[in-house]
C-alpha cells in the first residue's frame, strides 16, 4: 500500500513509501481508507511539538474507511461496513479512569496517528472498540471532520454546559462543526478568527454566527462561556476578560503555547479555566447520533494522499477555511 510516512521526529515533511497492507489481529478490523482529515494536532506531531509519538508514524486520525477484513473476537462489524476511527485508539479498560466513564484519561491509552499508525495511507487497522460506523448523508470526505474536529468540539461543548452565549476562539475545522449545533440549539455564538481573516468570519456569519470578528476585538456582548480552539495561550486571559462571573473559559487543543501571566481579577467571581482531553466511544456515539438531526455540514478542502505535505503547509499557514481532507 501506498503511505505518508514520517521518518523523524520534527521533520515537518512526510515521505512516500510503499507498506505491507497490516493485517487485523484478534479485536481489531482492518480498514480500506477512503479519506482522512487533516487535522492540527498532526501539525504539531509533524513539527515536533507532541514529542513521544512512535516514529517511524503514518499520522491522521481523521479517518473513514470501509471494513475489509475482521480479526478474531470482532462482532458488532462486518465486512463492508463504513467506519470512522478518531483519536482515542485504545484504552486498558481496568483502570480507574476506564471503569468511571473517563477513559479519555486512562494512563495506557493509545493514540490513532500518534502512537498507532494512522489514516495518511491506503488501508489502517483498528481496534474494533473505536471504530464507529457512520451515519448516512454525508460522504466520505465530509464525514471525516466529524472523527477529530466534531468529537472533540462536541466534548468541549459539553463543559460549556446551558450556556446562551458562547464565544468560539480560532474559527477552523472545529468550531465550523460546533458553531451549527450551537446555533442549532439556539445559542448565541460568537466567533473570532485570526485578525484579517475575511474568509473565517464570513464562513461564520454564513452558519449562523451571531458576530464574527478578530480575536482582538471585544464582543458586543458578555460572554457566558469560551471554547479556545486555537493554540495560543495568550488568548486565555484575552476569553477571560469577555466571560461572565462564573462563566467557564474552555482549553479544547491538545497542544498550546505557555499561558502568559495575567491578573487575578480576570478569574475572580468564579470563573473556570479548564482543559478537554481525548475523547471516550460515549462522546463518539452521542455526537454521530446528533450531527445528522442538525444536520452539520462541513466545509472541506480535499486533497490527494500524496498531497498532504501541501495540505499541512496551507494548515500550517493559514490557508485552510473549514477542514483540510486527504482523500484516499
Amino acid at each position: 500500500m501506498r503511505a505518508m510516512l514520517l521518518q523523524s521526529p520534527g521533520a515537518r515533511r512526510l515521505d512516500p513509501v510503499d507498506r505491507d497492507i497490516p493485517t487485523a489481529l484478534p479485536g481489531e478490523v482492518m480498514v480500506r481508507v477512503r479519506a482522512c482529515g487533516v487535522c492540527r494536532t498532526d501539525l504539531h506531531i509533524v513539527d515536533g511539538e507532541l514529542p513521544d509519538g512512535d516514529i517511524p508514524l503514518v499520522p491522521g486520525h481523521e479517518i473513514v474507511g470501509v471494513v475489509e477484513t475482521v480479526g478474531d473476537g470482532v462482532t458488532h462489524l462486518g465486512v463492508g461496513d463504513r467506519v470512522g476511527i478518531p483519536w482515542l485508539g485504545y484504552t486498558c479498560g481496568v483502570c480507574e479512569y476506564c471503569v468511571s466513564g473517563r477513559e479519555n484519561l486512562c494512563p495506557s491509552a493509545r493514540f490513532t496517528g500518534y502512537t498507532i499508525d494512522g489514516g495518511y495511507a491506503e488501508y489502517a487497522v483498528a481496534d474494533a472498540r473505536y471504530a464507529f460506523k457512520l451515519p448516512d448523508g454525508f460522504s466520505d470526505a465530509d464525514a471525516a471532520p466529524l472523527l477529530c474536529a466534531g468529537l472533540i468540539g462536541y466534548r468541549s461543548y459539553r463543559m460549556t454546559a446551558s450556556s446562551q452565549r458562547l464565544g468560539l476562539y480560532g474559527f477552523g475545522a472545529a468550531a465550523h462543526v460546533i458553531a451549527q449545533v450551537a446555533v442549532h440549539q439556539q445559542r448565541e455564538v460568537f466567533a473570532f478568527t485570526s485578525p484579517g481573516d475575511a474568509a473565517a468570519q464570513a464562513l461564520a456569519r454564513e452558519l449562523g454566527c451571531a458576530w464574527a470578528g478578530a480575536s482582538t476585538e471585544t464582543p458586543p456582548a458578555s460572554l457566558d462561556a469560551a471554547i479556545i480552539f486555537a493554540p495560543v495561550g495568550s488568548l486565555v486571559p484575552v476569553a477571560l476578560s469577555s466571560v461572565v462571573p462564573g462563566g467557564v473559559v474552555v482549553c479544547a487543543g491538545i497542544h498550546m503555547s505557555d499561558i502568559p501571566a495575567f491578573p487575578y481579577k480576570l478569574l475572580w467571581e468564579e470563573r473556570v479555566v479548564r482543559s478537554v482531553a481525548n475523547l471516550t466511544r460515549q462522546d463518539a456515539i452521542e455526537f454521530l447520533a446528533l450531527a445528522p438531526t442538525v444536520p452539520v455540514r462541513t466545509h472541506v478542502q480535499p486533497y490527494a494522499l500524496a498531497d498532504a505535505n501541501r495540505a499541512l503547509d496551507d494548515l500550517r499557514g493559514g490557508r485552510v477555511i473549514g477542514a483540510a481532507v486527504l482523500t484516499v
